[in-house]
């Protein structure tokens, strides 16, 4: 909290009485260490677009596999958006053979990120 205070001029108490009050209001739902998958010899990062017709047994596919990082609902074509990190293509391709009994879906590897991790404003 006192790093916090330096970075917007505040006094470590202000700082958490106002951090106490988003928590209070759910504004602040959780705090989250943030992993560098590389440093984990997870270097695939691809978003899979997912067309089902069997959405309930596809998400709790997604909730049990381990190579699913998200996985969100979506209106349109696409039923759902999925993040996968893995250590290779080779892994990355079992989880569309093993994906495609519930639907179709659309494969994009990420090359890099650019922006990442936004705060909202």
């Amino acid at each position: 909290m006192t790093e916090l205070g330096k970075m917007v001029n505040l006094s470590t108490p202000a700082v958490k009485e106002r951090v106490k009050k988003l928590e209070d209001k759910s504004i602040i739902t959780a705090y989250r260490a943030v992993i560098n998958p590389e440093k984990l010899n997870k270097n695939v990062t691809a978003f899979v677009l997912f067309e089902s017709k069997k959405c309930k047994q596809f998400r709790d596919f997604c909730k049990e596999n381990p190579m699913v990082f998200e996985c969100h609902r979506l209106a349109g074509q696409y039923s759902y958006l999925v993040k996968i990190i893995t250590e290779s293509v080779h892994q990355l391709e079992e989880f569309i053979d093993d994906s495609m009994e519930f639907g179709y879906p659309s494969t994009l590897i990420n090359l890099s990120s650019p922006v990442q991790y936004r705060s909202i404003s």
